[in-house]
């Protein structure tokens, strides 16, 4: 179990940037389950659509990448460094099932299907009230910034 103090130690992310409100679970170098909960008062709503709020799906992906980053670290029994980055490498077979709207949970389940030499494949999902949301596989690479 992570809280969001812990989650601000570990992730680099700031409002309205950081998308992970917990950590639920954590299964070390295997798996990870967290969550976000989706207000009223995110400030994509505004736009994502005035009259029919939804939470974009890039972001549902980033909010599973940020807790794969947060299992990649526990798995590494390291944390963020100034010199180093944790990025995006490849989203595959992404799929989003239902609409994410304000009030919703969003329980974010990833697992380490693999790691070598920084790079790291990640099976992610999302569901509300147990209903999938958005499932894919995403590819993130840790690299040194000069």
């Amino acid at each position: 179990m992570m809280d969001i103090h812990k989650i601000l130690k570990q992730l680099p992310h700031r409002y309205p940037f950081l998308l992970v409100d917990r950590v639920l679970e954590i299964d070390k170098g295997k798996s990870i389950k967290a969550l976000k909960n989706v207000t009223i008062n995110e400030p994509f709503f505004e736009g994502h659509f005035p009259h029919r709020p939804v939470m974009p799906g890039v972001l549902m992906l980033e909010a599973l990448a940020q807790a794969a980053g947060l299992l990649a670290f526990d798995t590494l029994g390291a944390g963020p460094t100034d010199d180093m980055v944790y990025y995006f490498a490849g989203i595959d077979g992404a799929r989003f099932k239902r609409p994410v709207e304000p009030g919703d949970q969003l329980i974010l389940e990833v697992e380490l299907l693999r790691m070598k030499a920084g790079i790291f494949k990640f099976k992610a999902r999302a569901l509300v009230a147990g209903e999938l949301a958005v499932e894919a596989e995403l590819t993130c690479a840790m690299r040194a910034v000069a």
